[in-house]
């Protein structure tokens, strides 16, 4: 998983977002809770001081209090209902206290008593030693001219049993809580980013030599939607604007061939001439060579215009691309031989593709061509033909200066060369390379470069094999 992508970043974000949200609200739920159940414990044991008082403490004047004593264990039983029950008069002498709870929890005798009991009145809390907290209910009652005070108490344990049972099963059902809701972000995130998935693998489809091609506009209406309408907009005019630049130096390069043409064949006649003095003449030579120059770089900006425009898609035919460099390097050996450069060549098998011919064998004299001009006397030249893993591997590998390592990556630039290469004072338009890897990019292929040990580089075309081959 590509970890910087927009969908693990939303599904990060939202599985935090939901894992806070979570956290949160069972916090919440379990303060909520607590409050509750205190709140309803201390309602149930300030009801009962109330019916202590007010339907057995009434009747101590005409019974006395043994009898509430009696009638308190008779109808409550606060021992074996896990309760806490004490009487005492106004000066804190004791009329009744319960059994221990039936549980163990505490014991009533250690519960402290109340410094000023005629003040007392509502909710305590208190802590014993065993770590156990009860909650006792205080209600005064006054009659026959005496004051007693009626507590009632119970420990928390419920409550404690109750809240333990709230985090079990949020300790357990959370992460099945969060594994659900991850999966289910994970599915809306992708569904919602599905259409940006389609936009963008179209959009790696539209290239110079594909801009008629537009991206699937959706019908959403949402922001998506809207950026695929503007991106349209902006490719069709792009479209137009390359079609105008490739139209204008389609026409340019074809309006000046003609008059570079009549330029060189009056120079020519000029040249020729016997009675030209040689000052002249040599004058004349120089710009007949700055002539050839103009001339190969109109022919090369021609032919980029109409590569570009699709040319090379025009006739496609299946041929054997190691013929074709067997043949083309037994046509280039001569002006290799003449630098004194041993050129061979590796194309024993059969490699079929299907292209345009012209163009592809264009395309390998060019790379032979400038091993040749780069490559110094008694240097090596190397060409190989193979298939590899169902494409076409043309390299063309020499021992020349080379190229320097920050240029590589703008190498194939329309009329860039290497400072090396500048520096070594050999001709070249710079468009070379150029026309080469418009002529890989039309057949589906592609064309890379590499440096070699000690010296040298390394230049490879890789083209789809045919289907049947």
């Amino acid at each position: 998983m590509n970890f910087k992508s927009l969908r693990f970043r939303l599904i990060i974000w939202y599985a935090g977002v939901s894992l806070l949200v979570a956290v949160a609200f069972s916090a919440y739920t379990y303060n909520r809770l607590e409050f509750y159940l205190r709140e309803a414990l201390a309602a149930q044991l300030e009801h009962r001081a109330n019916l202590i008082a007010d339907r057995i403490l009434s009747q101590i004047p005409s019974h006395g209090e043994k009898y509430a004593g009696d009638e308190i264990e008779a109808r409550y039983t606060p021992g074996k209902n896990d309760k806490f029950v004490r009487v005492t008069r106004g000066d804190g002498s004791l009329v009744y206290l319960s059994e221990a709870p039936a549980e163990g929890s505490f014991s009533p005798e250690k519960v402290p008593r109340l410094r000023k009991t005629g003040a007392a009145h509502g909710m305590q809390i208190i802590d014993l030693p065993n770590r156990t907290r009860i909650l006792v209910a205080v209600v005064p009652y006054q009659v026959g001219g005496e004051t007693y005070l009626v507590e009632v108490g119970a420990t928390t344990i419920a409550s404690l049993r109750v809240l333990h049972g709230l985090v079990v099963t949020l300790v357990l059902g959370l992460p099945v809580v969060m594994a659900l809701a991850i999966l289910g972000g994970y599915i809306l995130i992708r569904r919602a980013l599905a259409p940006v998935q389609r936009v963008t693998r179209a959009a790696q489809e539209i290239t110079l030599s594909h801009l008629e091609r537009r991206l699937p506009e959706l019908d959403s209406g949402d922001e998506i939607a809207n950026l695929t309408v503007a991106l349209n907009q902006m490719i069709a005019r792009l479209d137009e604007s390359f079609r105008n630049n490739n139209r204008f130096t389609a026409d340019a390069s074809h309006d000046l061939r003609t008059p570079l043409t009549i330029l060189r064949g009056e120079l020519e006649s000029l040249v020729v001439d016997r009675d030209m003095p040689p000052g002249v003449r040599d004058k004349l030579g120089s710009l007949l060579e700055e002539i050839e120059r103009l001339v190969k770089i109109v022919e090369g900006l021609f032919a980029l215009s109409r590569l570009d425009m699709g040319e090379a898609q025009a006739e496609r035919v299946q041929f054997d691309l190691a013929a074709l460099a067997e043949t083309t390097a037994e046509q280039m050996i001569l002006l290799a031989e003449e630098r004194k450069i041993a050129l061979s060549c590796d194309a024993s098998g059969v490699v079929e593709v299907k292209g345009d011919r012209t163009r592809l064998k264009q395309a390998l004299v060019n790379l032979l061509d400038n091993a040749i001009k780069y490559t110094p006397e008694g240097g090596k030249i190397a060409l190989s033909v193979k298939a590899d893993d169902g494409m076409a591997k043309m390299e063309v590998a020499d021992n020349g200066i080379g190229i320097q390592e920050e240029a590589l990556p703008h190498i194939f630039k329309r009329f860039f060369r290497a400072p090396n290469v500048r520096a070594s004072n050999i001709e070249g338009s710079g468009l070379g390379l150029a026309i080469i890897q418009a002529i890989c990019n039309a057949h589906g292929g592609a064309v890379s470069v590499a440096n070699t040990q000690p010296s040298g580089c390394r230049f490879t075309v890789q083209l789809p094999l045919a289907k049947n081959s």
